[in-house]
């Protein structure tokens, strides 16, 4: 029996020879992106349908309840990321054996945590009230959301290892299709139960279900259809000691990643607070330029993945390289664009935002700072992107852990001496810092990865 080890290093003559180019860089960034941006107005129409009950308890619920959400399954996002890495190791390699056991893996592990998850949707909605600490009402809002969306747990997770294995395979139009069936059916679904059928906030909670449901049942009968044709695998090479052990490690630093990534930009938000209420709503305000950057540039941290990955298990050095200098060109163009525009934009789009004449007022001396985001981040999703796919997870998990102490220190001092114009300057030093010390990585990891090779 081969480890995963074996598996994801071929013999030379296995590999798939194949050239980066921008048209096969922007078949996979350019449809993820659509496909990332199609995930907000998801809780724009939860937001609409509750809103419709002129209730501000349910509204309120939901929010805390979206909040509980999005740290729950950001922790656990790593089975799509860490599943891209290695399909596409695998793809590149010519090694559809280890394509499928690297997807069944972790299909197995995301089902397994998802009904965990559901198990626990009593005690993770108590903790939750703890968390918010919102009025009674709220938080029974907030628990009838929590305890039946997280019954979706087992087949949201699911679909994260789903995606995971399309987009190892480079297969960005099919994702998109994924996220429109996924994203389409809970929001039709939300509409239907909670605000036809009348059910409420609890109806969005089961339109989530549902919808998720629907959506694993899509991917699992496409996926069902690929593996057909192809020779059945054993347990025993499913469940490979080594290759499980491999998996969760890489799994474990992508997650301790994530974790720190949530706790920096809370660490942002309770600064602001500490400058006061006023200038705690500007920022709420402001970091929504940098998140709508941010679901751009994850289309083109996916190409980086799958295609930094493919070339790892391709052997190809050149393909690697040519991977890093087209994402990072498109990155760039891409992220100076969305710079231009908000500064040029940004005033309106803040009127759009808030009518509050305060906030307005304030978030257009802090404006730049929000544009330049993308700016600065562009190299930190780009490096993560590239280090997931060729699975070099612990350099990640390393250098964030070393920006973040960074960081620390930019926060500790900074808005001391320059208020929240210091705020946004730490948060700069932070972005800058994961690209620069991952970049600073790679030509050790490039000599060790295809040293003898071509």
């Amino acid at each position: 029996m081969r480890s995963e080890v074996e598996e994801l290093a071929p013999a030379p003559m296995q590999g798939r020879p194949f050239i980066v180019t921008n048209r096969l860089v922007l078949s996979i960034a350019l449809p993820m992106t659509l496909a990332y941006l199609t995930t907000p107005l998801l809780g724009i129409t939860d937001t609409a349908v509750i809103g419709q009950f002129g209730d501000p308890a349910m509204l309120g619920g939901l929010a805390a309840g979206a909040i509980v959400f999005d740290l729950v399954f950001s922790t656990f996002n790593f089975l799509r990321a860490g599943t891209t890495g290695l399909v596409a190791q695998a793809f590149g390699s010519g090694d559809g054996r280890a394509e499928q056991a690297s997807f069944w893996r972790a299909f197995v592990l995301a089902v397994g945590i998802g009904i965990v998850l559901a198990l626990a949707g009593p005690a993770v909605a108590w903790a939750g009230t703890l968390f918010i600490a919102g009025e009674p009402a709220v938080n029974e809002a907030l628990k009838s959301y929590v305890i039946v969306r997280l019954l979706s747990a087992p087949f949201a997770l699911a679909n994260y290892a789903i995606l995971g294995y399309v987009l190892g395979r480079g297969e960005g139009m099919l994702g998109l299709f994924l996220q429109i069936v996924l994203n389409g059916a809970n929001i039709l679904l939300s509409i239907w139960l909670g605000l036809v059928l009348g059910w409420g906030i609890e109806g969005v909670a089961w339109g989530t279900v549902w919808g998720e449901l629907f959506a694993c049942l899509i991917g699992l009968t496409i996926v069902f259809r690929r593996f057909s044709i192809l020779p059945r695998l054993s347990m025993a090479l499913i469940l490979d000691r080594t290759a499980l052990k491999r998996m969760l490690a890489m799994n474990g630093d992508i997650m301790i990643r994530s974790f720190v990534l949530l706790f920096a930009f809370a660490l942002v938000a309770r600064q602001g607070a500490q400058l006061g209420t006023l200038t705690l709503a500007v920022n709420a305000v402001l970091m929504n330029f940098f998140l709508v950057a941010g679901y751009f540039l994850d289309g083109f941290a996916t190409a980086a993945e799958q295609l930094a990955g493919r070339s790892v298990g391709a052997r190809q050095r050149k393909s690697f390289v040519d991977t890093i200098r087209l994402t990072g060109l498109w990155g760039f163009a891409l992220s100076g664009a969305v710079a231009v525009i908000v500064i040029l934009f940004g005033d309106a789009l803040v009127a759009f935002i808030t009518t509050a004449p305060d906030v307005r007022e304030q978030a257009a001396t802090y404006l730049p700072w929000a544009a330049l985001t993308a700016v600065s981040g562009v190299l930190a999703f780009q490096m993560d992107g590239v280090f997931i796919g060729a699975a070099w997870s612990r350099d990640m998990r390393n250098m964030m852990l070393l920006s973040f102490v960074l960081f620390l220190a930019a926060l500790f001092v900074l808005p001391g001496l320059y208020g929240n114009h210091g705020v946004w300057a730490a948060l700069h030093v932070f972005l800058i810092a994961r690209g620069l010390t991952l970049a600073a990585m790679l030509p050790g990891r490039l000599r060790q990865t295809f040293v003898d090779r071509t």
